[in-house]
């Protein structure tokens, strides 16, 4: 009998795709290495293969430029998402009863604060 011959069509034995299971990490990772590689192809072609010397004086620095960019829009978004936070005031209130609550049950303990 095969292994999976009781098991409905609509089951599947793997629960996540390859897809789903790859994290952001591995996302960026792969990312990365198909940036470099085709990037390294490029810019440091065999001999044989140069491309012209204004694309290849393009090329070489093209990764610091990207890195500075990526900074950028990393700092960018922090900052929007910084000026965007939105205050979470019940939370607040909840939060500072919770802590007059312990404080007063740490007195009614005996302990001084």
């Amino acid at each position: 009998s095969a292994p999976l011959a009781g098991l409905p069509l609509s089951v599947s034995p793997f629960p996540l795709s390859p897809q789903a299971a790859m994290t952001k990490l591995a996302q960026w990772l792969c990312g990365l290495a198909l940036l470099g590689s085709a990037w390294a192809a490029l810019a440091l072609a065999p001999p044989g293969l140069q491309p012209p010397a204004p694309l290849r004086q393009a090329l070489l620095p093209l990764p610091v430029y990207l890195l500075v960019a990526f900074g950028c829009y990393s700092l960018a978004t922090v900052g929007y998402r910084l000026a965007t936070f939105n205050d979470c005031e019940e939370a607040a209130a909840e939060l500072q009863e919770h802590i007059r609550a312990a404080r007063a049950d740490l007195r009614r303990r005996g302990l001084r604060l």
